[in-house]
């Protein structure tokens, strides 16, 4: 199964930076979106189970498409499960009864869904709902800082697609880039992701800039060496790459040419990694 669905998000994931445009940041408004177009899996019913008017993440990306994180949250930042599991359950009888064209249910949205307490029980609700009355398959969007969790990792592990971030392999770079604080364990971090070997999809974003003074670039010999090191580790089922599509918060950040891409992708191909590469 997993192969037909991969050989299905291929054709989808080459959309990706279709004219050069760059769109803005923005959140989703509703629980249950789209379809839309995915930049990775096609046919994409969106689920933020996350609150609908903030973002809420344990990374604050220097080029996310949601923006930055508030400076204080809400206290109501999740959605509660049975509406959760309404909202998606009336979403598919609609698209069963109108014969919608869906190749997935994506849990995204607007910010990091596995911190959700009920992140686990939610996607067993999806499981039974999508055998009921849609049989595509669940991919998770995560930048894998919850997979310390063991229940987190138990969901992820019984869906088709578990697509886990890895931007970097070099601590420095991952602070940085994924702006995180500085008493963030890096090294827990990638020790974590390694409970997934072989059973998820990384995927990086290729980028280089500078922030607060500090500059870098996680296309350089030296961060493409360790990257490529800890993903022939990972065992990955495969591994996405791609640059900027949207404005990023951060102003001072530059995509990476289509030729640098290719460079990555025949790195990855030439170690017998299965890869999705964005196409200008």
């Amino acid at each position: 199964m997993t192969g037909s669905i991969l050989d299905t998000i291929g054709r989808f994931f080459l959309l990706l930076c279709i004219n050069n445009i760059i769109m803005s940041p923005s959140l989703f408004q509703d629980i249950v979106f789209g379809p839309i177009r995915s930049r990775r899996l096609g046919i994409s019913l969106g689920v933020n189970i996350l609150s609908t008017d903030q973002k809420i993440c344990s990374f604050n990306c220097l080029y996310c498409e949601c923006g930055w994180n508030p400076q204080k949250s809400k206290t109501e930042a999740f959605v509660p499960r049975q509406k959760v599991k309404a909202a998606l359950e009336q979403r598919l009888i609609e698209a069963v009864s109108t014969k919608e064209k869906i190749d997935v249910i994506t849990f995204a949205g607007n910010g990091e869904p596995t911190l959700h307490p009920d992140f686990a029980e939610i996607i067993e609700d999806t499981i039974l709902l999508r055998e009921k009355y849609l049989p595509v398959p669940i991919a998770v969007l995560s930048n894998s800082t919850m997979l310390k969790n063991e229940k987190v990792r138990a969901a992820l592990l019984h869906i088709e697609l578990p697509i886990l971030k890895l931007d970097s392999a070099i601590p420095a770079t991952i602070k940085i880039l994924n702006n995180v604080s500085s008493s963030f364990n890096v090294e827990e971090y990638i020790n974590c992701l390694k409970f997934m070997k072989g059973k998820a999809i990384i995927q990086t974003m290729f980028i280089r800039g500078s922030y607060n003074g500090q500059t870098f670039d996680n296309t350089t010999d030296l961060e493409l060496a360790a990257w490529l090191k800890l993903i022939i580790e990972l065992n990955p089922i495969q591994v996405q790459i791609y640059t900027l599509h949207r404005l990023p918060p951060a102003t001072t950040l530059e995509r990476v040419e289509m030729s640098e891409l290719i460079e990555i992708r025949d790195l990855l191909t030439a170690n017998n990694i299965k890869v999705q590469m964005a196409e200008n």
